[in-house]
């Protein structure tokens, strides 16, 4: 049967496209925002710091109970919070109240709600589709994501020159109409352990030792967390430096929307690729396109450039996050779904609330074009140690697993 008639499969993907376009737009209002109210760039790397502090807070407690919990539960939990949240920064804008302190506050919260929906969503996700149409859902799920870049991010620029509290009041109406879609899916989408729980530490020990003991895994993992850190310290870097190029709120939406063009090319094109193209070629191809992708960064003189270099590395983030997807999926019992993903992304995502902070203090100290010389020298540092490592340079397809 088609994704596309699957009716638990669209719910949940109809709401997550409406949230995650929500999303994007208030990610783009968050630093204009402390811009407007601070002028300090390291002020909006701090509320960048606090969204994805919670990565770090909560992934492996988070993971061990949503492998307890019943996963649509907790999914609605986490959108109905948000909504909340997102209502008090509007409420607090349109009353002329709001602070950083504010934003801090609901960025950690959104933040700490997101990491629990996204290990329930990836834990549920093999019980709304079959088994062997995992691959192209995963893609799907890319596209959902890269379109809401592709849409949201100037659409969240244009929202904030409308008034400053539009955006917010936009992202938690999002996540009220997510709540809505996820109430009618299937109210089971777990296996129901028949052993006895154990403490959770020993349940997220479990977890950790076997990712551990997956060598191509954990390797991936480490190279996607430096990676992360270069790309998370360069979204604030890139705002920072079409500022300083005269550009307007709308206009840097449209810039950071470019990310979204070529990323929804790679999503939409993804299930074939991982078909066709062998895997390893995937994964250090991905990491020299995005070596190459800061270098054009540190040395692009205008908008136009920047907007067409920003594109370039989008197209193959979709297919590489495919093809990790497709081994852990593989790999990982569906008791120790929740765990294996919050072990991995723990380290894989730890270092988003370090980029966005390092990226703000660093284009505060020593402006937008060094930063961006600086992170260039990361992400080549990474695509060398990729192709060095046997383990990803001669990944096997997923088919040969055994």
């Amino acid at each position: 049967m088609s994704l596309w008639r699957n009716r638990d499969f669209m719910l949940l993907w109809s709401g997550q496209v409406v949230s995650t376009l929500g999303t994007r737009i208030s990610g783009i209002a968050y630093p204009l925002l402390v811009l407007a109210l601070t002028g300090s760039p390291a002020q909006a790397g701090l509320v960048g710091f606090a969204q994805g502090l919670p990565f770090l807070v909560w992934f492996l407690p988070a993971g061990a109970l949503v492998d307890r919990w019943p996963r649509k539960r907790v999914m609605l939990v986490a959108d109905l919070g948000r909504g909340l949240a997102l209502g008090t920064v509007a409420a607090a804008v349109l009353v002329d109240r709001i602070t950083v302190a504010h934003l801090l506050l609901v960025a950690f919260v959104e933040g700490t709600l997101y990491v629990f929906f996204l290990l329930a969503e990836g834990a549920a996700l093999p019980h709304v589709v079959p088994r062997p149409q995992l691959s192209t859902a995963i893609a799907q799920n890319q596209a959902r994501d890269q379109g809401a870049d592709l849409v949201g991010q100037p659409l969240g620029g244009f929202l904030f020159g409308l008034g400053h509290a539009v955006p917010f009041v936009v992202d938690a109406v999002s996540y009220l109409v997510a709540f809505v879609a996820l109430l009618p899916i299937r109210p089971v989408l777990e296996d129901r352990p028949a052993a006895a729980r154990r403490h959770l530490v020993a349940e997220i020990a479990e977890g950790v030792r076997w990712l551990w003991r997956q060598r191509m895994i954990r390797t991936l993992v480490g190279l996607i967390a430096l990676s992360n850190f270069t790309f998370n310290a360069l979204f604030l870097v890139i705002i920072v430096r079409a500022r300083d190029l005269g550009a307007s709120p709308l206009a840097i939406g449209l810039l950071l929307g470019t990310f979204g063009v070529g990323a929804l090319v790679g999503a939409l094109a993804a299930p074939v690729v991982q078909r066709r193209v062998a895997p390893n070629v995937v994964l250090v191809g991905s990491l020299w396109v995005w070596a190459v992708q800061l270098v054009l960064l540190a040395v692009a003189p205008n908008l136009f450039l920047l907007a067409a270099v920003c594109a370039l590395g989008t197209l193959v983030g979709p297919v590489f996050n495919v093809v990790v997807a497709a081994y852990r999926y593989a790999l990982t019992p569906d008791r120790l779904q929740g765990r294996v993903s919050s072990v991995g992304r723990l380290v894989a995502w730890g270092t988003l609330p370090l980029g966005a902070l390092v990226g703000g203090l660093a284009v505060e100290r020593f402006g937008a074009v060094p930063t961006f010389a600086g992170l260039a020298v990361v992400a080549v540092a990474v695509a060398v140690a990729g192709t060095a490592t046997s383990h990803v340079r001669r990944a096997p397809r997923v088919e040969t697993l055994p």
